[in-house]
């Protein structure tokens, strides 16, 4: 195993001031695991100085980070079980609409999260995808504008690398990337359980997130009895979501059905199904609601 990495810019603040106000950003001690040795007491810590910092009253109506009408993305699960009614398509096809539609698409040449934690399971250089007219202002980060076939490609390659993407408007992405925010900027993020900086909303208030990381339309989790309790899903979940508790999982409110865990389940035990047939147009429609990207 690795150490933390040194200074890897907005992935390590403590707390500073940008846009007037006070903007938190991640410094994590992640306890045991990919990213160093055991650090629970900085975990502890940043865990409680970020909740109560999200917890202070009427912060999400000044923050742009944590305001409702700025932030809206969800997560589209990767597997190929997952149980939906009828001839609705599979999630990933909203990806699919969204490439076809954008005006401008531009790949990020590599992963920050993935680079900055010198990540050792999942590939560097799948950057993220952005969309609309927006993406061609990024100055942080090199890239390249790309047509539609490239781009699915691209697409293609994080899916079977088995990084989940997460799709919509990102308030967070407009600091990140350098970019105005004028709700032109739509988000593709192929993440990783383990480096992603969506790990650290696992500290966020769940009447925070709610709005802002909601799941899909219609989805929903469940533990079957064929779970043994060997504890593999909850490793790979990377908002803590899951428990084990009587030798079987439980998996909690902040689940945001990225299927990750039903992904690593040696026995199957987890299953995924959308019971909404109308989930991607409903999706597809609260997504432009928040961002113009063709």
């Amino acid at each position: 195993m690795h150490g933390r990495p040194p200074g890897t810019g907005h992935y390590e603040v403590a707390m500073r001031e940008d846009e007037g106000m006070v903007v938190m950003a991640a410094k994590e001690g992640s306890g045991k695991g990919r990213h160093g040795n055991d650090a629970g007491w900085r975990a502890r810590a940043s865990g409680a100085l970020i909740r109560g910092v999200l917890g202070i009253p009427g912060l999400n109506r000044v923050h742009p980070w944590l305001r409702e009408d700025k932030t809206d993305a969800r997560w589209l699960p990767i597997n190929a079980d997952i149980q939906i009614p009828g001839d609705a398509p599979m999630p990933l096809m909203l990806l699919e609409r969204f490439i076809e539609e954008a005006s401008h698409r531009v790949i990020i040449d590599y992963c920050g999260c993935r680079k900055g934690w010198h990540c050792e399971d999942y590939p560097v250089e799948i950057g993220c995808l952005m969309m609309g007219e927006s993406a061609l202002e990024i100055k942080k980060f090199p890239g390249r504008e790309v047509g539609a076939e490239e781009a699915r490609g691209h697409a293609r390659r994080a899916v079977e690398a088995g990084l989940v993407p997460i799709v919509g408007k990102v308030r967070a992405d407009n600091y990140i990337f350098d970019v105005k925010d004028r709700s032109r900027m739509l988000t593709v993020c192929f993440c990783c359980e383990c480096c992603c900086v969506t790990r650290f909303t696992r500290y966020v208030p769940l009447k925070r997130l709610e709005p802002l990381q909601p799941r899909l339309e219609g989805i929903s989790m469940q533990v079957t009895e064929s779970c043994t309790g060997c504890g593999k899903c909850a490793r790979h979940c990377y908002i803590q979501a899951i428990q084990v508790v009587d030798k079987k999982v439980v998996i909690g409110d902040y689940c945001r059905a990225c299927g990750r865990c039903a992904g690593a389940c040696p026995e199957g035990a987890i299953e995924m199904r959308i019971d909404d047939p109308d989930f991607l147009d409903k999706t597809y429609d609260r997504i432009r609601s928040y961002v113009k990207y063709d």
